[in-house]
């Protein structure tokens, strides 16, 4: 199994984009979790469907998330997570491949387990890129205990698709698949429930998570696209 679980945009401040992106697509925070701030960050998190949706911004200067919002020129995309079952796997095949792993942490409930490596952004390009192994795999617990109850479906369910944008398109979409061990083809990358695709980067920014497809509850709303947190959400 290799899915689309999360995603996670990046803005100076946090209260006006959230605002945004409860009007505008009809979500609600699902959970805040206390231990950002001890890398200075502030963050809220929002379900569509079992999938989620992550903002972060840095609450004070010098973070990994400030630099990266200097890099990149402003707001956007900032990473994506894989939700697989055969995580110790992929570790093994990602040491052997020569890819750097940054991170590799997990959490333990009563009931549940996550565990996840981030992989170093040089490596891979255009996001940093966790993936990630649940027990049971409908849970969830970078979430929280409670975020099912927070899960809204007026305006979208589903994230069916990502672009990351490259100056190389084929060279970002070639690390992808040596990094996440799924094949490309024609710059799209297939996953269980989604798909990945590396696009041109035209907007003077460089390499970057740039839109995401969601499926709209309201059929007629189909075609929209929505800009938030320098991000575009496309309606589909």
């Amino acid at each position: 199994m290799m899915r689309l679980r999360q995603i996670a945009l990046i803005t100076a401040e946090l209260r006006g984009i959230e605002s945004e992106i409860c009007d505008q697509l009809g979500l609600e925070v699902c959970y805040r979790d206390p231990g950002l701030s001890q890398f200075g960050l502030r963050h809220g998190l929002y379900a569509i469907g079992d999938q989620l949706l992550e903002v972060v911004a840095p609450k004070q200067p010098d973070t990994t998330a400030g630099r990266f919002l200097d890099r990149r020129g402003g707001e956007g995309g900032y990473m994506v997570l894989l939700q697989t079952d055969e995580l110790e796997e992929h570790k093994t095949r990602i040491e052997n491949a020569g890819t750097r792993i940054i991170h590799d942490g997990d959490i333990k409930g009563h009931d549940a387990y996550i565990r996840g490596i981030h992989l170093h952004p040089k490596d891979v390009g255009g996001a940093i890129l966790s993936i990630d192994q649940a027990v049971p795999a409908e849970s969830w617990l970078w979430a929280g205990p409670d975020w099912r109850y927070h899960s809204l479906d007026n305006v979208v369910t589903n994230i069916v698709a990502i672009d990351i944008q490259a100056d190389d398109p084929v060279a970002m979409a070639a690390r992808w698949a040596k990094a996440v061990g799924r094949p490309v083809k024609d710059c799209i990358m297939e996953l269980d429930d989604a798909q990945i695709r590396f696009v041109s980067a035209t907007d003077g920014r460089g390499d970057g998570l740039a839109s995401a497809d969601f499926l709209a509850t309201d059929r007629s709303r189909t075609g929209e696209i929505l800009t938030i947190c320098g991000f575009q959400f496309r309606l589909v």
